[in-house]
């Protein structure tokens, strides 16, 4: 029995020896703080027991240190000489002087050697947990690379080399990603927390901005060594992103770095993004040259900054030019004012010819009171800020670029047509 036992805790020595990425001070620690804390439960304390562990040989010794007294008043700690002749044969012994008993693992019984191989897989997990914990907290920003084990409708399972799970939320995918079982998967590590000292909860990310970014190091030889800086990075994750690049080489095109010789570097990026278009501008501190670069192509006539950093900014167009500036669903727009870090307004500029009519022309504004609020922001938005601006364009051309339904455009054709009939 006593040997079924030692070959059980040679076992356990065994897995945390070879099997667990753990230190040898750590693992010393750990298992004799195991072994202390059952002979405290067997023998009440640990005072006078030693405790020698040898991990390379995956077993320990434990020694129990008696006085030798005339009275015995704690059989734990106290032992009579007579009982120490009886025990060695010994009659060198005297009163006052310590012996000391090697203890075998069938002292503690079989519940106590079950309850030390527990103890010690358990601390061996939680040590393991924090490990993994550490690895991947410390690799937060970084792209990881692994195979789908699982899919589900709210995230996807990931695991790693060492069968440790990664998730990648539905939040955090691509809008229109499809994912299957054992597909290869590439994201950024975004989080790592401890839920309930179950294990560590890491999850991943394919819509953050640090994303784009480092596949944007990982492309462009430049961003790696420093050459070219990233200095932000803007995104709409599925339909498009801003990149802003400075060089500190004058000889550096950023521009061309990124881009590579017919696209060669940014199509990977474009790809891995499922086709998510990609504007690499030169940036600027300038923010009226910034604005006029994220709006590329579109012709901007002039900016209006505003008085104060909380107002919007006008941006002026002649109308043709508006439908290039705002971009599809109005994301061209939002991007470039996320880009300089305020909201952005495109205002439609009357031709010359049309200068004379404009004192005529009026705010949607104006019209609150007969159209809803949330129909003028959405023509706001398509650059069409004024009645005349709405009706310059066709009925079917505002209900598709403004998404709104025909018929809600042609109530609003009607009110705008009845102000100027007057």
């Amino acid at each position: 029995m006593e040997k079924e036992n030692e070959i059980t805790l040679i076992d356990a020595f065994k897995d945390f020896k070879e099997e667990k990425n753990i230190d040898r001070p750590v693992m010393m620690g750990v298992l004799k703080d195991v072994f202390m804390t059952q002979i405290t439960k067997t023998y009440g304390s640990p005072d006078n027991f030693d405790v020698i562990i040898n991990v390379d040989k995956g077993d320990c010794e434990i020694y129990q240190n008696f006085d030798i007294v005339e009275n015995v008043e704690n059989p734990n700690t106290q032992m009579t000489l007579e009982d120490v002749a009886k025990e060695t044969g010994d009659d060198d012994y005297e009163l006052g002087d310590t012996y000391t008993k090697k203890l075998s693992l069938q002292s503690f019984g079989r519940r106590g050697i079950l309850n030390i191989r527990q103890n010690l897989q358990g601390r061996i997990m939680d040590i393991e947990k924090a490990n993994v914990f550490k690895k991947y907290n410390d690799m937060i920003g970084e792209i990881f690379t692994g195979e789908i084990y699982q899919t589900w409708s709210k995230e996807v399972l990931i695991l790693d080399e060492n069968g440790n799970e990664l998730r990648l939320p539905k939040t955090e995918q691509i809008p229109g990603e499809r994912f299957k079982k054992n597909d290869t998967v590439r994201a950024i590590i975004k989080s790592v927390e401890m839920k309930n000292n179950t294990t560590p909860y890491i999850v991943l990310s394919r819509t953050s901005n640090e994303f784009l970014e480092k596949l944007f190091e990982a492309e462009v030889p430049e961003i790696y060594d420093g050459i070219i800086t990233i200095k932000k990075v803007v995104r709409i994750p599925g339909e498009r992103s801003k990149v802003a690049v400075e060089s500190y080489d004058e000889r550096i095109d950023p521009i061309g770095a990124c881009i590579g010789v017919k696209g060669s570097r940014i199509i990977g990026i474009v790809r891995e993004l499922r086709n998510e278009n990609i504007d690499v501008i030169q940036w600027t501190g300038n923010t009226q040259l910034l604005i006029q670069r994220a709006l590329s192509p579109a012709k901007i006539s002039s900016v209006d900054l505003g008085e104060n950093p909380e107002d919007k900014i006008k941006v002026y167009m002649q109308p043709d030019e508006v439908k290039k500036g705002i971009g599809k669903g109005g994301c061209n727009i939002k991007l470039a004012g996320m880009l300089v870090g305020r909201e952005i307004e495109v205002w439609r500029e009357l031709p010359k010819d049309e200068a004379s009519e404009e004192e005529e022309d009026v705010l949607l504004s104006e019209f609150s009171n007969e159209i809803d609020q949330w129909i003028i922001d959405k023509l706001e938005a398509i650059g069409c800020d004024t009645a005349k601006s709405v009706l310059a364009l066709s009925q079917a051309d505002v209900a598709k670029r403004a998404d709104l339904e025909d018929e809600t455009v042609a109530d609003v054709f009607k009110i705008l047509n009845a102000e100027f009939e007057n």
